[in-house]
C-alpha cells in the first residue's frame, strides 16, 4: 500500500536490495506482526547515500498498545551490516502531530511475492 499526496509523484523505497533483505528478516523476527510504515527521504524521492531509513512500526491490533520486542529489534538493527542509520519509533508512543506528517506520506513495508 503506498499513501502520497495526490500532487505527488508516486513513491519508491529507495534502499539497496541487499539492505532491504536484512532488514526484512529482522522485522520478521522481532516484529512479526507489527504493520511497518517508511517515511522521510527514502520515500519521498530526496535520499542519498547517506540518509537514513525511517521506520514507523504500529500495532495493528490496538494503535495505543506499543509495539514488543521495539528495543531488541533496535539492537539487532545497529548490531545488523546495514551501514546506514535507521530510525525505528513506535505509532504509540508518538505525538499526534508527528502521526500527521508521517499519514501524509509513507510506504507501507511489504515483501516481494515469491513466486
Amino acid at each position: 500500500m503506498i499513501k502520497m499526496p495526490e500532487t505527488s509523484r508516486a513513491p519508491v523505497l529507495d534502499l539497496p536490495d541487499r539492505y532491504f533483505r536484512i532488514m526484512e528478516g529482522l522485522l520478521q523476527q522481532y516484529a512479526p506482526t507489527a504493520e511497518v510504515w517508511v517515511c522521510g527521504s527514502r520515500v519521498d524521492g530526496s535520499a542519498h547515500a547517506g540518509s537514513d531509513l525511517d521506520l514507523v512500526l504500529r500495532n495493528p491490533s490496538d494503535l495505543q498498545k506499543p509495539i514488543e520486542n521495539l528495543n531488541a529489534l533496535k539492537r539487532a538493527v545497529q548490531e545488523s551490516d546495514i551501514p546506514i542509520m535507521v530510525d525505528i519509533l513506535d505509532w504509540a508512543g508518538m505525538p499526534e502531530s508527528f502521526r500527521q506528517r508521517v499519514e501524509a506520506f509513507y510506504w507501507v513495508w511489504e515483501a516481494p511475492v515469491s513466486e
